[in-house]
């Protein structure tokens, strides 16, 4: 049986350090609007996508840094995301959206939220667990810093997979199913969905967690250099050109990867363009289905909205047979995994030990 969703990633261009707030809101409007008219149902948003990626900016006043983030316990009440939230109502649409969260508490936290068009209410929240960059600014003066330790602390929420209701008109309810999901009930329920941010999507853990749900459609939203040898590594490409073809090739292998491994869907949507003129961030938003093979992507480094229909029941594939977790997983050989953070190697060999069969 056929599970059919159209969904887009709404890629956005440049944003500058001093582009209005609201110019960035309607310029995600008209995102929103477009995705609709072309029948997507679920539209996402990048990291951030609010503001400039101001992480990149040593900001010390503590005004003019809060000024970045979105404030309150209940977040369809920022005035900035009721906006959008309104709007998705009025259209119909769910969205996934990223900011920056202050909490009551006063901790930062780089954060996205679903939110239901058709239930008027926010599904999910998650929290960036893998945050990268440095505390301090690099000491060279030309450097692109990335201080989300110093801004962000790590998520708290873990990977919850959630179902979206309103995207299937024949998806099992638990009434209509006569109990709790089962093996023979997988995939007929509502779709079952996961987010994350940025760097989230560089590690197998992030997915593998969904993936233990059942995941169908993993929503990544980021902002990504296309060159900062400071940040990734000075053995790597030493221009530009090069630099944004290598960092679009991970972005994409990743995505490929992990939605093979996982067998799910993935919708990745970029913040592009040259910020403030110096600061260039890679495209390549996109929807990658369950075997890896790009549906579609994005063309430019501006504005755009990319769009596929994709049917989950495809995803059963995987799920069934080569990555069937219930027959083929083996959790006593993987201890290693949630016991151990840093690297420790094997001890050092003696010049006369043998080596082990």
């Amino acid at each position: 049986m056929a599970r059919k969703i159209v969904v887009a990633a709404a890629q956005l261009g440049a944003v500058h350090i001093d582009t209005p707030r609201k110019a960035v809101i309607d310029r995600m409007l008209v995102l929103m609007k477009e995705a609709v008219s072309k029948g997507a149902q679920l539209v996402v948003f990048p990291e951030t996508a609010l503001t400039t990626f101001f992480p990149r900016f040593l900001i010390d006043d503590k005004e003019v840094l809060d000024s970045f983030f979105e404030h309150g316990a209940d977040l369809t009440q920022s005035p900035n995301l009721k906006i959008l939230l309104d709007e998705a109502h009025r259209l119909d649409v769910d969205i996934s959206v990223g900011f920056a969260e202050r909490t009551p508490e006063g901790k930062g936290f780089n954060t996205c939220i679903y939110y239901s068009g058709s239930q008027s209410r926010i599904l999910s929240k998650y929290r960036k667990t893998h945050v990268p960059g440095t505390f301090e600014p690099f000491p060279n003066p030309d450097a692109i810093n990335q201080l989300e330790k110093r801004y962000f602390e790590p998520g708290n929420l873990g990977f919850k997979a959630f179902r979206v209701p309103g995207l299937l008109p024949d998806a099992l309810k638990k009434e209509t199913a006569g109990g709790p999901p089962s093996r023979e009930l997988e995939g007929k329920g509502d779709p079952i969905m996961g987010m994350m941010i940025c760097n989230d999507r560089r590690w197998p853990e992030s997915w593998r967690c969904y993936g233990l749900q059942g995941v169908e459609v993993v929503m990544v939203g980021y902002n990504t250099p296309s060159f900062s040898p400071d940040l990734v590594s000075s053995l790597g490409p030493k221009n530009e050109v090069d630099g944004e073809k290598e960092a679009l090739y991970h972005h994409q292998l990743v995505l490929k990867a992990n939605s093979y491994m996982n067998s799910c869907f993935s919708i990745a949507a970029a913040r592009a363009g040259r910020d403030d003129g110096k600061y260039p961030l890679i495209g390549g938003s996109c929807i990658v289905d369950s075997e890896g093979h790009i549906r579609a992507e994005s063309k430019t480094t501006d504005d755009e909205v990319v769009v596929a229909e994709i049917d989950l029941e495809e995803a059963r594939q995987g799920k069934e047979k080569l990555f069937d977790f219930h027959r083929h997983r083996r959790i006593e050989a993987y201890g290693i995994i949630p016991s151990q953070t840093g690297v420790v190697e094997p001890p050092f060999l003696s010049q006369k030990e043998e080596l082990p069969n």
